[in-house]
C-alpha cells in the first residue's frame, strides 16, 4: 500500500498517509490534520513527520499509530521500558523531560481557552515544576494478578482492554516495591494459590498492592481476593515475612465477583501492623490500606510548599481542608492557622487523619466523614466562616454544590490544588464569579505521563467587580 493514500469516504483501518504533527493532546497523543480531519496519532511528537497507519475512523475524528518517523523530532528520546507502548503511565517516555514540563503548561493553556474562565487571557501561568529525577518516584503499585500459559503474572491492562501485560521492571516505580511484587507472583507460583479467571469468575487472588515509605522503608502489601478465603494464608505470610523483611503489614481486601472497583469495602490483617508510616516535613502520617496519599513523596513535599504559599495563613486564620484524605494539606499548613476543619468521603482515611493529627501534634483540627458538598453548607448553617479554603478535588472536579457553598461563603482565601486541568477550568467558569484567578503554578507530579498537578492562588473579588 502507498503511504501516500489519498484520503476520501473509502479510507478505513490500516490505510497510511503521510502526517505533520502539530502538537500534543491533553492525554499526550500526537495532533494532525488529514484532509481538515483532525487525527490523534501516540507517540508522535509536534513537527514529527510521520507516516501515520490508520487503527479506526470515526465522523469527526481519525485514530492512527505510527508506521514509521520520516522526520524526527530532536526533543525525542529513546524510552527506558521495553513495554513503553503497551501500557499507560509512561505515555510520554519518548520526550524529554524539558518537553514533558513546556507540554503540561500547555495542557492547561488548551484547556482555559476551551472553557474560557473569566479573565483567562491574564493569568499568571508559570513554569511547570519539575524533578531532579524523573523515575523511581511512584511509592505505590496496584498490579492486576492473572494466570497466563500456566505462568502467575502480574502488572497493568493495556489501554482499553483486559490483556494484561506482566510487568517485570516498571522505571517510574520504586526498585523496593517491584522486587516485592515479583517476588510475591513467584510465591504465587510456588504454593499454587488459585488465581482469579475473569472470564470462569473463579479464583481467588485479583490484585495485588505494594505501598511503600520514602521515609521509613517499611512495605504495606494487600491481597485483593475474589473471597474471604485465602488458601495456604499461613504458608504465605511465613515466606513473606522470612523472605521480605521490608514488609511490615500484609494485609486482605475482600472485593467478590465481578466489578470494574478494585476495592472492597472490608479489609483485614493478615500480618504485622495495620498501616505503614510516611513522612512530609515535620508531619508524620499513618497510612491504611486503602487511605488516599499522593504517589509521589518528592514532588508532594513541593505541592504542598506551594500550597503553603499561596494561603499564607496567618494564626488567627481558620482553614477548610476539602477532599482531605489522610489528612495531609491541612497538616502540612495547619502549624500557621488558628484551626483546621476537614472532611472526606472514606471513614478509614479520617481515622488516619485523626491519628495523623495526634502524631504530628496538631491539636486545633477538626475531621468529619462526608461530601465535602454536604459537610461545608452544614458548617456555614452552623455558624462556622472560613477565613481560607483549600480544595483537592478528584478528577471529576467540584460538585456544582459545593460551588454554590464557596460563592456563598467567599472565604478570603481560597487555594484550588487540580490534577485535571479541564474539570479546572470548567469550574473556575463559576468560580471567578466571586474570585480572581491570582495565579497558577503547575507541578509535575507524574513525570513520564501526561497528567499535571496545578496550585491555583485565588482572591475574592470586590463586591460587584
Amino acid at each position: 500500500m502507498s503511504d501516500n493514500q489519498e484520503f476520501g469516504s473509502e479510507i478505513e483501518a490500516g490505510s497510511r498517509f503521510p502526517l505533520t504533527i502539530k502538537r500534543l493532546g491533553i492525554n499526550g497523543e500526537g495532533i494532525g490534520y488529514y484532509k481538515r480531519k483532525i487525527t490523534f496519532v501516540p507517540g508522535a511528537l509536534p513537527d514529527e513527520v510521520v507516516v501515520a497507519e490508520v487503527t479506526s475512523v470515526a465522523d469527526s475524528y481519525i485514530n492512527a499509530k505510527i508506521h514509521k518517523i520520516r522526520k524526527q523530532s530532536p526533543v525525542r528520546v529513546e524510552p527506558k521500558d521495553a513495554t513503553y507502548s503497551e501500557v499507560g503511565g509512561i505515555e510520554l517516555e519518548h520526550l524529554n523531560y524539558k518537553g514533558q514540563l513546556a507540554f503540561k503548561k500547555d495542557v492547561i493553556v488548551q484547556s482555559l481557552e476551551r472553557y474560557k474562565p473569566r479573565g483567562y487571557e491574564h493569568y499568571d501561568l508559570k513554569e511547570t515544576i519539575g524533578m531532579q529525577n524523573p523515575y523511581e518516584y511512584r511509592n505505590k503499585a496496584q498490579f492486576q494478578v492473572r494466570e497466563k500459559d500456566g505462568h502467575v503474572i502480574a502488572g497493568l491492562y493495556k489501554p482499553k482492554s483486559h490483556d494484561l501485560v506482566d510487568l517485570k521492571e516498571f522505571s517510574t516505580q520504586r526498585p523496593t516495591t517491584m522486587l516485592v511484587i515479583r517476588h510475591v507472583v513467584a510465591l504465587l507460583e510456588e504454593l499454587e494459590i488459585p488465581i482469579y479467571n475473569e472470564e470462569a469468575k473463579s479464583g481467588i487472588i485479583k490484585t495485588l498492592v505494594v505501598r511503600e515509605s520514602f521515609d521509613t522503608g517499611e512495605v504495606q502489601l494487600t491481597f485483593i481476593t475474589n473471597s474471604a478465603k485465602l488458601p495456604k494464608k499461613r504458608e504465605l505470610v511465613m515466606h513473606i515475612l522470612e523472605e521480605l523483611p521490608m514488609v511490615t503489614s500484609v494485609m486482605q481486601n475482600i472485593n467478590k465477583g465481578e466489578t470494574s472497583l478494585v476495592w472492597g469495602d472490608e479489609t483485614i490483617n493478615i500480618a504485622g501492623q495495620d498501616f505503614i508510616m510516611e513522612r512530609l516535613g515535620k508531619m508524620k502520617f499513618k497510612l491504611s490500606a486503602r487511605a488516599f496519599f499522593q504517589l509521589n513523596p518528592v514532588q508532594t513535599g513541593v505541592l504542598y510548599d506551594e500550597i503553603n504559599k499561596a494561603l499564607n495563613l496567618d494564626k488567627n486564620e481558620s482553614l477548610v481542608d476539602a477532599y482531605c484524605g489522610v489528612g495531609t494539606v491541612g497538616l502540612y499548613v495547619a502549624h500557621g492557622a488558628k484551626e483546621v476543619r476537614g472532611m472526606d468521603t472514606t471513614p478509614e482515611a479520617i481515622e488516619d487523619a485523626r491519628e495523623n493529627a495526634v502524631l504530628s501534634h496538631q491539636e486545633n483540627t477538626t475531621y468529619e466523614v462526608g461530601k465535602a458538598e454536604d459537610i461545608l453548607p452544614k458548617w456555614l448553617e452552623e455558624g462556622f466562616v472560613p477565613d481560607a479554603l483549600v480544595v483537592d478535588p478528584p478528577r471529576t472536579g467540584l460538585d456544582d454544590q459545593l460551588i454554590e457553598a464557596i460563592n456563598k461563603s467567599r472565604p478570603k482565601k481560597f487555594v484550588y490544588v487540580s490534577c485535571n486541568p479541564s474539570t479546572l477550568a470548567k469550574d473556575l467558569e463559576l468560580l471567578t464569579k466571586s474570585y480572581r484567578v491570582d495565579y497558577i503554578q503547575p507541578v509535575d507530579m507524574f513525570p513520564q505521563t501526561s497528567k499535571v498537578e496545578a496550585v491555583v492562588k485565588l482572591s475574592r473579588r470586590s463586591s460587584g467587580k
